[in-house]
């Protein structure tokens, strides 16, 4: 379960998540975990797929783990990545989106940001 609540996100919240995309290379892992599915990857596979292995990888795991953006788990020997992205990425958007022209003049038309 991420902290996130599904339609509201603080400032701080979202702040957060989006200093843990701010990295080509952790936005890279974050797009590859959702190309993957709820499955998730290993993290030998992760590497293999991004380019990003070793100690590099577990520090920008670190990081897109601290902002629920992505949750390890241990199979046996082996660490599997998921990433529960999908729920928080629509957070994300909905947070950028929700006071969508609220100051302008001439809100977008037949833009819905629901």
């Amino acid at each position: 379960m991420n902290r996130f609540d599904d339609t509201h996100l603080s400032l701080e919240q979202a702040a957060s998540a989006f200093a843990a995309l701010g990295s080509e290379q952790r936005l890279s892992v974050l797009q590859t975990l959702v190309r993957a599915g709820p499955d998730g990857l290993s993290m030998g596979d992760l590497g293999e797929k991004t380019g990003v292995t070793g100690s590099t990888l577990t520090h920008h795991l670190k990081f897109l783990t601290a902002a629920d953006l992505v949750v390890q788990a241990k199979q046996g020997r082996t660490i599997i990545c998921t990433s529960v992205a999908y729920d928080v990425i629509e957070a994300l958007s909905k947070f950028l989106l929700q006071n969508c022209c609220a100051d302008s003049d001439h809100p977008h038309e037949g833009k819905d940001h629901g």
